[in-house]
């Protein structure tokens, strides 16, 4: 009898195939890293067939090393890197350009004249975001403008966009020979076209973008049969049956279900997502009003969302473009070779600022530095900026919602590093809880997909099958903590107004 989730995790830096059991535990995985591709300042792609090639590898994998086959799973769950923009050829299967990644910041003129006389918040409204390099609808309109044959293809009605969530299922379930092409509530919040309220495509918006609706996918729940895996793959009829952004499956797979909790993870970027309820909630405060998730026929359930561009992608940034690391946790053991950050600050506006400040004219700064500084202190700094900007983000959330967090929930890549973990609660002066199965993307498509076959009954299994793994009480001193936040949020005004009219 079949026992299994598997869950896809296509991430910004890698694609992750996951096997979890009924407790929700990791059974066995894969995983293969895609090529970063960065073809100017600021330009930040990738390549749609190596994501597709890779997926398909690390499913074998992942099933391999479980030691089960396909038969055994009940449902296949999607979890994804969201706004990352993938336009393709619905004839051919061939994407007409690479995928323009959520990082990328090539699209801030398209922003700007959109924005117009009426600013950034022109569509806020409807859409719950402002106008910004981050968001999806943008970048189809820069892939259509730039692209040679792309928009009379795209009027022809022979090109499809999605976020890559779109781009696996529709090559999962046949692509050219009857691929479904589809998206959940989630990712299409992400593209400025959705609306907030009745989750459908918003004409005038994606007419203003000059965005034929024929390229769009079909809005589905999180958690529905959305078709099958075709004959030949790596998945043959087995039901693909969920799909979550990958901070709204963090969400899902931390039980984040009741008004008011929530949760941050810790990846290439950050993300911190807080539960609204059925309530669409606007942001005075620099926050997006986002999908939390929806379940099948039930009634979707909103949160505001703080995102954050750079936080490990900077540690990554120190091992591969400095050579400071020769891997990225090797960055706790440096930092620790010094008691504090010496005095600098490093803010890494490397794809401008996003929460809560939404400045595509920021660029990354290093400041304070004196001849006392030295490579542990810059290491400090890299990783004080992730819980810097966290902070920033929980007090626009406390302002936003009305209520003040009583702790946070952790997940993500960076939440080994204890030394981060410390001092992300010495910070933010309220308790930090690390789940005991640390993988909550994956698990939270996986959750999804289970839930719609009836392999899990609903949001009590997740309840139950959460528990906590480590927890970090804060123990800096209020006017140390107070003292050290006043001087990072000066640093952060040092890296406003760096990109000029004629910069490239």
């Amino acid at each position: 009898m079949a026992q299994y989730v598997l869950a896809i995790d296509q991430g910004t830096t890698s694609t992750r195939a996951i096997v979890f059991n009924h407790a929700g535990e990791i059974v066995d995985s894969g995983q293969l890293e895609h090529e970063q591709i960065f073809p100017k300042a600021g330009w930040v792609e990738h390549d749609p067939m190596e994501i597709w090639r890779n997926t398909r590898e690390v499913v074998g994998l992942a099933l391999t090393r479980a030691n089960i086959t396909s038969t055994d799973l009940v449902a296949v769950g999607i979890t994804n890197q969201r706004e990352t923009t993938v336009v393709w050829d619905k004839n051919t299967g061939e994407p007409v350009y690479n995928a323009v990644v959520w990082q990328d910041t090539r699209t801030q003129k398209i922003a700007d004249e959109l924005a117009g006389d009426e600013g950034a918040e022109k569509y806020k409204a409807i859409c719950g975001l402002p106008l910004a390099t981050y968001f999806s609808g943008p970048k189809v309109k820069w892939i259509l403008d730039n692209v040679e044959g792309a928009r009379a293809k795209a009027e022809a009605g022979d090109l499809l966009f999605g976020n890559t969530d779109s781009w696996l299922i529709w090559n999962m379930t046949g692509g050219t020979e009857g691929g479904v092409h589809v998206t959940d509530v989630t990712n299409a919040s992400r593209t400025m076209l959705m609306n907030l309220d009745s989750l459908t495509w918003n004409a005038d918006i994606a007419g203003d973008m000059g965005i034929p609706l024929s390229m769009l996918p079909e809005i589905k729940s999180s958690s529905e049969v959305y078709g099958e895996g075709r004959a030949k793959g790596m998945v043959p009829g087995i039901p693909i049956a969920g799909i979550l952004g990958d901070q709204q499956a963090a969400t899902f797979g931390q039980a984040c279900f009741e008004v008011g909790m929530a949760k941050n993870t810790y990846g290439t970027g950050n993300f911190m997502l807080i539960n609204t309820g059925e309530e669409i909630v606007p942001s005075e405060n620099g926050l997006l009003t986002t999908l939390a998730y929806k379940i099948g026929d039930n009634k979707p359930i909103y949160a505001l969302e703080g995102s954050i561009a750079v936080t490990g992608s900077l540690i990554q940034w120190l091992r591969d473009n400095l050579g400071m690391i020769s891997s990225a946790p090797e960055v706790e053991e440096v930092a620790k070779s010094v008691e504090d950050n010496g005095g600098a600050y490093f803010v890494p506006a490397f794809s401008g600022l996003f929460a809560p400040y939404w400045r595509g004219d920021a660029r990354g700064v290093l400041v304070g530095l004196t001849r006392f500084v030295n490579k542990g202190h810059i290491a400090r700094a890299a990783l004080e900026a992730t819980a810097f900007q966290t902070r920033e983000v929980l007090d626009a959330m406390n302002a936003d919602s009305g209520v003040d967090l009583t702790e946070l929930k952790v997940d993500g890549g960076m939440i080994a590093n204890e030394l981060l973990m410390q001092f992300q609660a010495d910070i933010l002066g309220v308790p930090v809880v690390r789940p005991k199965v640390a993988e909550t993307t994956a698990l939270g498509a996986a959750y999804a997909a289970g839930i719609a076959v009836g392999f899990w009954s609903g949001e009590q299994d997740v309840i139950d099958n959460w528990a906590e793994g480590q927890r970090w009480e804060p123990s800096m001193d209020a006017d140390e903590r107070e003292r050290t936040y006043r001087l990072w949020k000066k640093a952060v005004t040092k890296s406003f107004d760096w990109v000029d009219d004629d910069s490239e």
